[in-house]
């Protein structure tokens, strides 16, 4: 989920802690607990901070270590350290219980985002993606929103948050029996396909579609069990030659492979004297662009004169991150 969802989970969650007589009888602890849910809520997502480096790094290691199950383990017991510290008669065993469902409840709704997590390691490195949820979901964002309301207007919070998670949790069902319904009307419209991937949007009955069968890629859109193919690409492998390994050999375009399941391939001569070796992620096609790119410019000794990957929506970025937009 956004950094804005979580927050607001953390709070609610620091409400429902008032569920517990030991946060609810103790101003001090609660005062803690809600500060370990806020912080426990945030936690995971300190990796966000690899995008400073570049995007390769950011697209390898974002929900990776930082989400796993060490992480889940060692998270609570480090902000449980750092309360005890400031708050030292708060009770640090109910800061920590409340901190770990913070940390454990964040990674846990990342997996059913399109992107997912490695909440697996140590024991895999397989990207857990269930794809029900979008990043930013207005409905799981606005009702926490009206469950903060309701209390700071007075509302008993252990009963409105109870409730709202009932309702979220509902509604996480609702969301599964609508992906299987789009899955199912992809596979009656492709027929003879392989691989499907449907994504969420911020609409309900909106999925991104992307599919595979032996001989094409498949794009569109779906609302509900109407699905619209806009682009059906042949699939013809990728050339073995020694610059597309070198290419192929780059740290973005490997990030980019990492990353993506599904994704076509361009190779193309420049006017310069480069040849380029464009990736295209298949599943996030907007605006008649894939805005998901990776790209490497390759020399005639083989050397990569310049690289790039991640989203750009407009040909003359691009160009201006590979640094050749004005030559």
């Amino acid at each position: 989920m956004d950094s804005g969802t979580h927050l607001v989970m953390g709070v609610a969650l620091g409400g429902l802690a008032l569920v517990d007589p030991v946060v609810a009888n103790n101003s001090m602890t609660f005062g803690a607990v809600m500060a370990g849910t806020l912080l426990g809520s945030q936690a995971p997502d300190i990796d966000t901070v690899l995008k400073l480096r570049n995007n390769a790094v950011y697209i390898r290691h974002h929900r990776g270590i930082t989400h796993s199950i060490p992480a889940v383990i060692l998270w609570p017991l480090a902000i449980t350290g750092l309360l005890s510290l400031i708050v030292p008669d708060a009770n640090a065993f109910h800061i920590w219980l409340w901190a770990f469902l913070a940390v454990f409840l964040h990674v846990f709704v990342d997996i059913f985002n399109a992107y997912g997590t490695q909440a697996l390691r140590p024991f895999s490195k397989k990207w857990v993606a269930l794809g029900v949820i979008n990043t930013f979901d207005p409905f799981i964002f606005g009702i926490h929103c009206v469950g903060i309301v309701l209390w700071v207007f007075g509302a008993d919070s252990v009963i409105t948050f109870g409730l709202m998670y009932i309702i979220i949790i509902l509604y996480y069902f609702s969301r599964f029996a609508v992906q299987a319904a789009v899955k199912q009307a992809v596979r009656n419209t492709i027929q003879d396909e392989d691989f499907v991937i449907v994504a969420p949007t911020m609409r309900f009955f909106n999925w991104r579609v992307a599919a595979k069968s032996k001989t094409h890629y498949y794009v569109g859109r779906a609302y509900g069990r109407t699905v619209n193919i806009h682009d059906k690409i042949e699939i013809h492998p990728i050339p073995k030659t020694p610059l597309v390994d070198k290419a192929l050999s780059d740290s973005n375009l490997a990030a980019f492979l990492s990353f993506s399941p599904l994704y076509n391939w361009e190779i193309s001569e420049l006017p310069n004297g480069l040849t380029e070796v464009r990736l295209i992620d298949l599943r996030y096609r907007s605006n008649d662009r894939y805005p998901f790119v990776a790209v490497a410019h390759v020399d005639e000794e083989l050397n990569i004169v310049n690289s790039y990957t991640g989203w750009i929506y407009s040909e003359d970025k691009l160009q201006r991150k590979l640094q050749i937009g004005s030559s």
